[in-house]
């Protein structure tokens, strides 16, 4: 008997079903949702522990579906919240638990402004086994060949052709039947991200809050948590508690953290609220791999906004040591998006997001005006992916960095901001100079220590105080037109 010839057994599930009400439409996600990862998991179970039982067991993500006939009437400043033409579009989600409070906010604006309904029901799209039962503590998927059977011969395995970014990078636009996407991700490609999460930061993805800050050193994460101890003995604050690594949570001040043998690659800590609010902070360390690799699970959770508050090389022989810069152009030459993002595509700055940051450095430095100049310069950042570029041959590099007038230089910054723009995520860039190497001032031991001392934990307040405005401002000023195409998906 062949593969195509093996019996599939499914579960039973309800059928397909209109809905305009958003919460109840969530509520019968959910319900097809769980009843799938159930079944895989109790077949799963039954497979490892007697074997399989000749046949093929399959469940199916379940799926957003609606079909339109004439143009809507939404207002034209709204960025989202609507499909772009007539016809039938659709999205298969996961972990609608997860992403409730944003289905439910996208399912309202669809409902609302083309007055037709949803349809929930089940998708053609299997869930890999590995997938439904990541979220079991009890259970794992054994690697190939240490199971008394084929995987793949019996339960479905992560898909390729489903796993991928080619809604977000525009190489998308219908299905074989006509159908669009309704959203930037396919349910497997978010399963994919919340694994990766949890691996690289060793925190679930429950925990992230909608606002994140980047960072390129560990200094950073001290101050992080001091601040969030300081925001938990103040119930006024609006935050309830403090997640580090390992997915320890504290809701108390003074409850110790203990600490751990063995760091992730990207430690997170996440600073809670109820409504998801708050603010995560993660230590990408160095380079734009990293930078790349943690925006494009990120991305899934569908942030607010992110911003890079790092250090970097200061260019220009006015700057200082400790000074900050703001960037509002990006030179890239890390080349990790050259496939996905052309280095020829401008990477805007957002007004809404500089805006945040510049007041949140005159907050914090009490300087204003034109004597903000003093410790800040506005300017072209540029991204590399040779950490030691100061060795090479100058004349090429540095005439670059001339031609492009360049403040500042380091190795993160812009793959944040261009993934940001590519997944259409809100971003901005505050870096502090922590050294000049085109003016003799290296990063040296004895140098980086009273520096790290002085401005870390100025700089990260400043990071802080902007997302805290941004959390103020309405979801349709934030995210705006400008990272958005002519041919968009409904959802964020």
């Amino acid at each position: 008997m062949t593969p195509q010839q093996i019996p599939v057994h499914s579960p039973a599930v309800p059928a397909a079903q209109a809905f305009t009400d958003a919460s109840a439409a969530v509520d019968r996600l959910e319900e097809l949702y769980g009843i799938a990862t159930t079944y895989l998991c109790d077949q799963f179970r039954h497979a490892l522990r007697s074997g399989p039982d000749g046949h093929r067991i399959r469940a199916f993500y379940p799926e957003i579906r609606i079909t339109t006939t004439s143009f809507a009437q939404v207002d034209s400043r709204l960025s989202f919240g609507h499909v772009s033409e007539p016809g039938t579009h659709r999205a298969t989600i996961t972990r609608p638990d997860l992403f409730r409070n944003y289905l439910e906010q996208q399912i309202s604006l669809l409902v609302g402004n083309h007055g037709v309904p949803v349809t929930i029901g089940v998708s053609d799209t299997p869930i890999p086994v590995h997938f439904a039962v990541a979220a079991k503590s009890d259970m794992t998927v054994p690697q190939e060949g240490a199971a008394e059977f084929t995987l793949r011969d019996i339960f479905d395995v992560p898909d390729l052709s489903t796993t991928n970014d080619d809604i977000v990078n525009g190489m998308h636009n219908h299905d074989e039947d006509d159908v669009g996407p309704l959203a930037p991700f396919t349910a497997q490609r978010v399963d994919y991200s919340l694994a990766r999460l949890s691996h690289y930061t060793a925190t679930d993805a429950e925990h992230f809050q909608n606002h994140v800050l980047f960072t390129n050193y560990q200094f950073y994460v001290t101050e992080f948590e001091a601040y969030a101890r300081q925001m938990l003995a103040d119930p006024k604050t609006g935050y309830t508690s403090f997640v580090s690594t390992g997915n320890v949570e504290i809701s108390d001040a003074e409850t110790p953290i203990a600490p751990v043998d063995k760091q992730p690659q990207m430690p997170t800590y996440h600073l809670k609220r109820a409504d998801g609010s708050g603010i995560t902070l993660v230590n990408i360390g160095v380079g734009p791999s990293n930078a790349k690799t943690a925006t494009d699970h990120i991305a899934v959770l569908r942030p607010h906004a992110w911003i890079m508050v790092g250090h970097c090389a200061g260019l220009r022989n006015s700057q200082s040591l400790g000074d900050f810069v703001l960037a509002h152009a990006y030179l890239r030459e890390d080349h990790v998006l050259d496939d996905d993002l052309p280095v020829w595509v401008p990477i805007p700055a957002l007004a809404e997001v500089q805006i945040a940051m510049e007041q949140a450095v005159a907050e914090v430095t009490e300087l204003k005006g034109y004597d903000l100049k003093r410790v800040m310069r506005t300017g072209t950042v540029a991204t590399i992916d040779n950490r030691n570029w100061e060795l090479r041959e100058h004349a090429g590099p540095v005439q670059r960095l001339s031609q492009s007038r360049a403040i500042a230089l380091d190795m993160e910054s812009a793959t944040i901001a261009a993934n940001g723009y590519r997944f259409r995520v809100p971003y901005g860039t505050l870096l502090c100079v922590s050294d000049k190497p085109l003016h003799g001032e290296l990063k040296l031991p004895g140098m980086a220590s009273g520096f790290y001392k002085t401005q870390v934990a100025r700089h990260l307040m400043i990071g802080i105080r902007a997302m805290e405005t941004l959390r103020e401002m309405p979801l349709e000023r934030l995210h705006s037109r400008k990272l958005r195409s002519f041919d968009e998906t409904a959802f964020l």
